[in-house]
């Protein structure tokens, strides 16, 4: 990856050794991607965290599911993602997603079964992938950061829409996920936030 992209190549010699952030597989994973979406790394830590205070450890399906809403939303969960997550949990419960299964099945396949669910897009799918999974050449391509990240490390005018990444990031094949991690660790040292070991 480093010998066709140079300026990847020169994100850790500025931002420091790359962190290699992980998550849990199954439900406790497909779960923090419903936490996570559309909040920053930090909300969605602390969301969690008071996630986990109300859950055992790993969180299953039926212990979330005995939950009352006016503990979840205590803990910071919207209503939508109250019901995406109530979702999730009856699915896995149900035996209608196996998360097992996921780990077997190709990039494709994986992501077409999660963002079959309510609640979850190819996005979430994708960092489910690429974070639980660590499948080495996803590339969640609508994720704004990625792309604020790539047009600051070029020096674009412009952030490059879904489409566009997608397209630039076919240069990187087959460490798709790696160039994706390179960039999250650019964007959260050009904002000076830290970074997240896990």
């Amino acid at each position: 990856l480093y010998a066709r992209a140079p300026d990847l190549a020169a994100i850790e010699r500025r931002a420091g050794p790359l962190p290699w952030r992980t998550r849990e597989a199954g439900f406790p994973g497909l779960l923090a991607a419903i936490v996570g979406q559309q909040i920053s790394n930090l909300a969605a830590a602390a969301i969690w965290r008071r996630l986990g205070a109300l859950l055992p450890a790993p969180p299953c399906p039926r212990a979330f599911l005995a939950l009352p809403d006016a503990a979840l939303r205590e803990a910071g969960l919207s209503r939508p993602k109250i019901a995406y997550a109530r979702g999730l949990a009856e699915a896995v419960a149900e035996g209608r997603l196996d998360p097992d299964r996921l780990a077997s099945l190709p990039d494709d396949q994986a992501i077409a079964a999660i963002a079959a669910l309510k609640g979850f897009g190819r996005w979430s799918a994708e960092i489910y992938l690429l974070f639980a999974l660590e499948r080495r050449d996803v590339f969640p391509a609508a994720d704004l950061a990625l792309a604020a990240s790539l047009a600051d490390l070029r020096g674009l005018a412009t952030r490059p829409d879904e489409r566009a990444l997608r397209a630039l990031a076919e240069a990187w094949r087959p460490w798709r996920g790696l160039a994706a991690r390179l960039l999250w660790h650019h964007w959260r040292h050009v904002k000076g936030r830290a970074a997240f070991d896990s």
